[in-house]
Parts: C-alpha cells; sequence; structure tokens
C-alpha cells in the first residue's frame, strides 16, 4: 500500500476523492501529515496554482504529493471566475456570496453553459505530472440542493436534470470534473 499527501485541508474535496480511491492508497491529508498552513493561490492558471500547492508541501514533507485546483468557467462571463472561484465574491471563500454574484451578473442572460475544471498536479519522485478533468454543463436560475459545497446548488452537469447539490456522492461522482481527473491519477499510479 502506497500513502500518499493530499495538498488540501478541505473536508469536502478529501470526502469526495477518498470515495473514488481504491484500497492501494492511502491519502493524507495536509492536517494528517502536521501541517497547518494556508498556501497562497496567487497564479493565473488552475496548474500553476495547483503546483504551487504541491511544490510547497513536497518542500515540507520531501513527501509524494498530489494537489488540485479547480474552477467554474462560465461561457457569458468570459470563463469567470475561472481560477479566483473560491475568492469570486471576496478574499473569505464565502460560497453563498459567490454563488450569488454569478446569480446576478447572468441574470437576464439565456447563455447559462459553463463547465467545472479541474487540474491535479501530482509529484512522485521528484517528477511532475498533470491530469484534467472536465464537466459540462448549465448554471441554474436558482438554487437547488443541500448537498455538495462551492457552486453545487447552481450547477447542472450535461446530461443530468439536477444540480450536483440534490445528488448523492455517487451520483455526482458519474459526472464530477474531479472524479475525471482523480481516475486518470489513480490509473497512472497504478501503472507505475
Amino acid at each position: 500500500m502506497h500513502t500518499i499527501i493530499f495538498a488540501t485541508n478541505n473536508e469536502h474535496k478529501i470526502k469526495e476523492i477518498q470515495s473514488l480511491v481504491g484500497s492501494d492508497f492511502t491519502i493524507i491529508t495536509l492536517k494528517e501529515a502536521g501541517i497547518d498552513i494556508d498556501i497562497p493561490e496567487p497564479h493565473e492558471t488552475l496548474q500553476e496554482n495547483a503546483y504551487e500547492k504541491a511544490i510547497t508541501i513536497e518542500n515540507i514533507t520531501k513527501q509524494n504529493c498530489f494537489s488540485e485546483d479547480t474552477g467554474l468557467e462560465i461561457e457569458a462571463l468570459n470563463g469567470e471566475p475561472g481560477v479566483k472561484s473560491a475568492r469570486y465574491a471576496g478574499g473569505d471563500r464565502n460560497f453563498q456570496a459567490n454563488i450569488d454574484k454569478v446569480l446576478e451578473k447572468l441574470n437576464g442572460s439565456t447563455n447559462r453553459k459553463a463547465q467545472f475544471r479541474t487540474v491535479i498536479c501530482l509529484l512522485w519522485n521528484k517528477e511532475v505530472f498533470y491530469f484534467e478533468g472536465i464537466c459540462k454543463g448549465t448554471i441554474a436560475e436558482t438554487m437547488h440542493g443541500a448537498e455538495g459545497f462551492g457552486y453545487d446548488p447552481i450547477f447542472i452537469p450535461e446530461g443530468a436534470s439536477k444540480s450536483f447539490a440534490e445528488m448523492t456522492m455517487e451520483e455526482k461522482n458519474i459526472f464530477s470534473h474531479r472524479q475525471k481527473a482523480v481516475t486518470q491519477l489513480f490509473t497512472f499510479l497504478h501503472s507505475i
């Protein structure tokens, strides 16, 4: 069994990724690794932010690790909130304020196309690897559901009739951008 550090303390992301990982790997969170820092995400791309988090943790622990950065990209808003998704309405990661800002900006818009995009950066034996997952969908006009986190109450994936926040973890994983990236990651890890 391999142990790998996931460079996050976001409980929702940890829960989602642990539900996807086989028994060959044990995922260790930053908290479990004894690391209590908030890693900045100053870059303009998801890939750069994912790398920043992974390299920071690798430098501290000298262990294999991975990190991810995810953005909601809305067509009518020229890709916003994108890399700024977690802090779209300000610096305090207030998901309700972020949702309110998106709905306000899209008010009256007939183009509701959007996608969630996840980029994972893996540092494995000093090498860097990237994996990407995309989930296309639309932005609802109002919030629906109480599950999940972030923009889940307003995002309806392509091929579904309900929002991510109305789905169980198993249902969400059928569509999930994060699931697609994580599957690539662990397929790769099983191959080496």
